[in-house]
């Protein structure tokens, strides 16, 4: 399996703090799915318009590199702002600083609230300047209040088509931010997150109902050592069984695990092609339900091995070469 980044995946989500010069060269150099510059949590009120200019700059130069086909390093399949709050009077600046850019590809919107937190960040973005493909929206669910009003902002994202001026891609993923939804609730953050199973279950509800690219799971704050990684792949399976396609992380060093666990198994690749090319001969023979390996597989599980394959793909399985190692599979 390949482990270059995945354009859109989303399968691994990588902060990097905004105000930090060494961070922001470093983040080039860095292999993840999606890079996101943070101008929020990681920078104090005092360095906001620093660390903005500093990004802008930093961006740019990316966006006038005419030698490279994309905007970024080919280790990077996309490149995100977490901007300022929508309430704050940083928000607008922060999206006129990164909007027009070429090499941003997403804005991650923090405490969307209500479906006008997302229309203001539209309307900026489309009031930015003009861009040559959509710039998609990736909003953080951190209150109470957000939880409950799933429907009516990703609805609302999808009813406006993604801004007034079509520079918006519209709403593209959701995010669950556990800290500040603790934070919102008085909640104590537990190793087994049983505290956060009922947002994080509309969270990913909400993501597939209104046919969003991603939803991202809770940052794991453990990173260092034994102990880290052990409380990482935990998080990383629980959020994968709830229906989570990928995860924030703080430190590059979780990116690999991340991508790891939020990629299809090779056994479960393998199973998946078995399926489907015992299903070609069971659909041609007219059979609907059929066994394999003493399993019954009927049309959901088909299609959720069409699935499996889908995202094999994107990751970098040679699934040409596995169909032909199963072209012999028959169906029981």
């Amino acid at each position: 399996m390949s482990s270059s980044a995945i354009p859109a995946l989303r399968r691994a989500l990588l902060y990097v703090p905004a105000s930090s010069p060494r961070m922001l060269a470093k983040s080039l150099t860095l292999t993840a799915d999606n890079v996101t510059y943070d101008l929020e949590d990681s920078v104090t009120a005092s360095m906001k318009d620093a660390a903005r200019a500093a990004l802008q700059a930093h961006l740019a130069a990316l966006a006038d590199n005419k030698k490279k086909q994309e905007n970024r390093p080919a280790s990077i399949g996309e490149i995100a702002v977490r901007i300022n709050g929508a309430s704050t009077r940083h928000a607008e600046a922060d999206i006129r600083a990164v909007a027009a850019l070429a090499s941003v590809d997403a804005l991650v919107v923090p405490k969307v609230n209500s479906p006008a937190d997302l229309a203001f960040v539209e309307d900026a973005v489309a009031s930015a300047g003009p861009r040559t493909r959509p710039l998609k929206l990736l909003a953080l669910v951190e209150s109470a209040r957000a939880v409950m009003d799933l429907r009516d902002i990703c609805g609302a994202s999808s009813r406006r088509g993604g801004g007034a001026g079509g520079g918006g891609g519209g709403l593209a993923g959701l995010i669950f931010a556990a800290e500040d939804f603790a934070l919102d609730l008085s909640l104590r953050r537990t190793p087994g997150l049983a505290e956060f199973l009922y947002a994080r279950s509309a969270v990913v509800t909400a993501a597939r109902a209104f046919g969003l690219e991603s939803a991202i799971d809770l940052v794991c704050t453990s990173y260092r050592g034994a102990e880290g990684q052990e409380r990482l792949e935990f998080e990383c399976q629980d959020g994968r069984n709830l229906g989570f396609t990928g995860k924030q992380c703080i430190h590059p060093n979780q990116v690999p695990t991340v991508q790891r666990m939020f990629s299809p198994s090779k056994s479960e690749v393998e199973w998946a092609v078995r399926v489907l090319v015992a299903d070609g001969k069971a659909s041609a023979a007219g059979r609907g339900a059929w066994s394999l390996d003493g399993k019954m597989i009927d049309a959901p599980v088909v299609g959720k091995a069409r699935a499996t394959v889908a995202i094999a793909k994107r990751c970098g399985f040679d699934v040409d070469s596995i169909e032909q190692g199963w072209k012999h599979q028959e169906p029981e």
